[in-house]
């Protein structure tokens, strides 16, 4: 490969075999054992509880086949750049979320940003593995017990599939005594007296299915709203700490631990989705549950809200903007071809989405046949997909318990893969930016300790709440700053030139004008469109039909802010604390490199610091005054 750097002169990079960098610069940090390692990784990441239980829905609600023109063209607009970008500062580094910045300083923020929006996901994401669990050991037993009404948590709503506790007129006959009115939740009945005397209470109640209680007053005995936050469950209690426990032990001892369990993490929830999809296609209804989640329905690409929606799917499911896939780009070997790898991946997270609804909208359709409503009314997003409708679906099966297991494993599989990848990226953040590398299992053990107690709240009676608050606010505005934020520090003040030398110091060429258009134009504007759309259409955090007080969404706001509020607050601290005589010459220091950003290995080093502008390259040496920092950098 040749390049020729701003002298003019022409440079020959020989072709080297990097396998045994680890030998040298790359000692501490270590490579993946193979280039395969890193591509599951990345999928087992970047597939999530989104895949599952989100994009089914939304693909449904928004036009069917239709919905998957703008999510797939998003892909390509925002998931592929974004990806192509961590991956490549990463990789090119050989660095964590947060020394990443020292490539611009002035964005340094941006690490701790996207450090601290992970730290906050892991807190409650765990929580709901903790749930998974849990429905794993409660699925081994002969009869499941989500399965019948005839248990001390059912309430007189309870019914199974198809059948009703009514009388013959539809109606629920109670005889009470010295009762002129009862309620039932929030039902009011009327009341006749019988010639006998006793009082004959007539009403229909709504149909709550067994899993439907099994799930609200059992495994949460959710109490009356976030003001009532009731006492520990401790039966989730065991199944939490075993999920930090989980996580832990993947990641032990780093890459040499979680290389290899990604193996099984990103290939077993195929498998179970494969058997899951065989049998689904095979029982009655599934076919009117696949036409409603494939036929297009086109006059929705009309509508405003069907593409923002689709627009936003995209940071749920691709795992770009939380750093983590940046993390696990700095394990790579220098030379491996990630252009390549950012096409590749995404692709195949998008295809797992779309495969993850043909199994869903099967078992929709067998539960809308089974129930006799339609699927408008079954079909449904989140927990209450994954601990409410599959539940209640399995039990109308065969070797219930079964069928029940292996969805459950598959959840615990999915979920797990994403969590440990996360937590990982904190803890090498953490060990990268103090230098703690001799310290990685202690650091990683405390961190999922202070998570564990920190999700303790939310396996309390009230715990639901408080987790919905969390999820609603702590994620979807920050990581739209992030993307966005991300875009302009590597396109606009890392300048596009250097970053494009550096790709090709990597893979041999330099990325195309798609992928530079992308960078500096089209990827953050559709970003700047998200976040638009999500300001317009935001409402207030609910629970079903509860409503929070103002209080509670008051603190969901906090959370929103504090996970920003590090990319302004530490550039306006270096800013501060730079050494120079003007406001203009600090912005110039700061906006190039720091000395030691560049590739680790000493022999790579030496050709990145020839590709560099000249004043960059006298700063990066040491040899820079404070006059010539004045001087403009070329883009």
């Amino acid at each position: 490969m040749e390049i020729r750097n701003v002298s003019g002169k022409s440079e020959k990079i020989a072709n080297y075999d990097d396998s045994n960098e680890s030998q040298d610069g790359a000692v501490a940090r270590g490579n993946w054992s193979g280039k395969l390692e890193f591509l599951l990784s990345c999928l087992t990441f970047a597939v999530g509880l989104g895949n599952i239980w989100r994009f089914p829905y939304l693909c449904y609600r928004n036009g069917g086949g239709a919905f998957l023109i703008p999510y797939l063209l998003f892909v390509a607009l925002c998931a592929m750049p974004l990806f192509f970008l961590e991956v490549a500062i990463g990789q090119f580094g050989s660095l964590s979320p947060i020394a990443t910045w020292k490539l611009s300083p002035l964005f340094k923020g941006l690490g701790y940003s996207m450090t601290l929006l992970a730290f906050v996901v892991n807190i409650y994401y765990n929580v709901i593995v903790a749930w998974t669990i849990y429905f794993i050991f409660a699925s081994f037993t002969w009869t499941l017990p989500w399965s019948t009404c005839g248990n001390s948590w059912n309430t007189p709503q309870c019914s199974l599939i198809g059948q009703a506790n009514t009388t013959s007129n539809g109606t629920v006959d109670y005889l009470l005594k010295n009762f002129t009115a009862y309620k039932i939740g929030n039902i009011n009945v009327s009341v006749d007296v019988a010639e006998n005397g006793s009082t004959l209470v007539n009403t229909t109640l709504r149909r709550v299915s067994p899993s439907e209680e099994y799930w609200s007053r059992y495994v949460l005995n959710i109490t009356e709203g976030i003001e009532d936050m009731g006492s520990v469950q401790w039966k989730l209690l065991p199944c939490l700490a075993a999920a930090w426990m989980v996580v832990f032990l993947c990641i032990i001892k780093g890459i040499r631990t979680s290389g290899k369990v990604v193996y099984f993490t990103a290939t077993f929830p195929y498998l179970i989705l494969t058997i899951l999809l065989i049998r689904g296609v095979t029982l009655p209804g599934a076919a009117d549950g696949l036409k409603y989640y494939l036929i297009p329905k086109w006059e929705k690409l009309g509508s405003f809200k069907v593409w923002g929606e689709a627009a936003m799917q995209i940071f749920y499911s691709s795992g770009v903007g939380w750093g983590a896939v940046g993390t696990m780009a700095s394990y790579n070997t220098f030379n491996n071809n990630c252009h390549r790898d950012s096409v590749l991946i995404p692709i195949m997270n998008a295809g797992t989405s779309l495969f993850a609804g043909l199994v869903i909208f099967s078992i929709v359709g067998f539960m809308a046949h089974e129930t006799g409503e339609s699927i408008e009314n079954v079909v449904t997003q989140g927990p209450g997909l994954a601990f409410v409708v599959y539940p209640e679906a399995v039990t109308k099966l065969p070797a219930a318990p079964v069928w029940s297991v292996l969805f459950f494993t598959m959840v615990l599989t999915v979920g797990i893969g994403s969590q440990f990848t996360l937590v990982q990226s904190i803890a090498v953040s953490v060990v990268d930016e103090f230098n703690l590398s001799s310290r990685k299992v202690l650091v990683t053990a405390i961190l999922c300790i202070v998570e564990f107690v920190l999700g303790l709240p939310m396996i309390m009676q009230g715990g639901m709440y408080v987790l919905q608050v969390m999820d609603w606010y702590a994620v979807t505005f920050v990581i739209m700053i992030v993307a966005f934020t991300e875009c302009v520090a590597v396109a606009w003040i890392y300048g596009m030139n250097q970053f494009s030398r550096d790709i090709e110091l990597m893979i041999g060429f330099k990325p195309c004008l798609w992928w530079k258009m992308c960078w500096r134009f089209l990827t953050p504007g559709l970003v700047l469109f998200i976040f638009c759309f999500i300001i317009i259409t935001h409402v207030p955090v609910t629970y079903g039909d509860y409503t929070y007080p103002d209080w509670a969404i008051g603190v969901g706001w906090i959370l929103a802010v504090v996970s920003f509020v590090p990319i302004p607050e530490y550039a306006c601290y270096r800013i501060y604390n730079t050494d120079a005589s003007t406001f203009v010459q600090r912005l110039r220091l700061l906006r190039m490199p720091e000395p030691s950003w560049g590739p680790s290995l000493e022999k790579n080093r030496e050709l990145y610091i020839s590709t560099l502008d000249e004043r960059v390259k006298r700063h990066v040496l040491g040899q820079m005054d404070l006059d010539t920092a004045s001087i403009p950098l070329k883009q």
